[in-house]
């Protein structure tokens, strides 16, 4: 008893202490689960509003040779064959050679779907077009990339196949780094030894070491 009367006034001060140290943690506790919480917020409303800046609605109108041809709400991020699924699909007489199905939609877009016969009009003139209210036809620069795409494809077919003792010269040339000199050496080279064995035995050949044996090894078999 004595004891406590003596040091009573400094006890009181400890608790004191550690209650309002209690207080404050709490609060601290507390505003930085607010601010965690006010982040997390701010981070999902940028997420939903770069949603909605990327996907828009859009209007187009639909015509021509679908079923149910109208004006329909979809998104920016629809294709034209979304739209004419919308509108119900394309109907028997349809031909959709000159449109651009995988054209993404524009707000105010014009969708018109021809039929075989008046596709087949526009052939008696040789030629396709389409008149500019209609904003998914095929355009020039479409044709242009589909035949550089098809051209390279054609090329890798022919580069895949290149069979050195049996392609001629002109074969050999689609190799890359063989030109006309290389093509002839290489001729020159199996008709004077036979054929190639391996692959490899390709640099054998005068003027082909080994950075280009590098580039050609995977297109060429024996």
């Amino acid at each position: 008893m004595t004891f406590l009367k003596r040091h009573k006034g400094k006890f009181f001060i400890l608790i004191f202490l550690i209650f309002t140290g209690y207080i404050i943690f709490d609060t601290y506790s507390i505003q930085e689960s607010q601010n965690v919480k006010e982040t997390s917020n701010k981070v999902e409303d940028i997420s939903k509003k770069e949603e909605k800046t990327e996907i828009n609605k859009v209007i187009v109108d639909i015509k021509g040779e679908v079923n149910t041809p109208g004006v329909y709400e979809l998104t920016s991020d629809d294709t034209v064959m979304k739209a004419i699924d919308k509108a119900g699909g394309l109907t028997k007489n349809s031909d959709t050679s000159n449109i651009n199905l995988s054209k993404k939609l524009e707000d105010e877009m014009v969708i018109i779907v021809y039929s075989k016969a008046e596709i087949q009009e526009m052939k008696k003139e040789n030629q396709i077009v389409c008149p500019p209210c209609n904003d998914v036809c095929v355009t020039e620069e479409d044709e242009k990339a589909k035949l550089e795409e098809e051209t390279s494809k054609d090329k890798d077919t022919i580069i895949d196949k290149v069979n050195i003792n049996t392609s001629d010269e002109t074969v050999l040339q689609t190799l890359n780094g063989i030109g006309e000199a290389k093509a002839k050496a290489i001729i020159e080279y199996r008709n004077q030894n036979g054929k190639f064995k391996t692959i490899e035995d390709i640099k054998n050949v005068p003027g082909i070491g080994d950075s280009i044996y590098e580039k050609i090894k995977d297109n060429i078999t024996v």
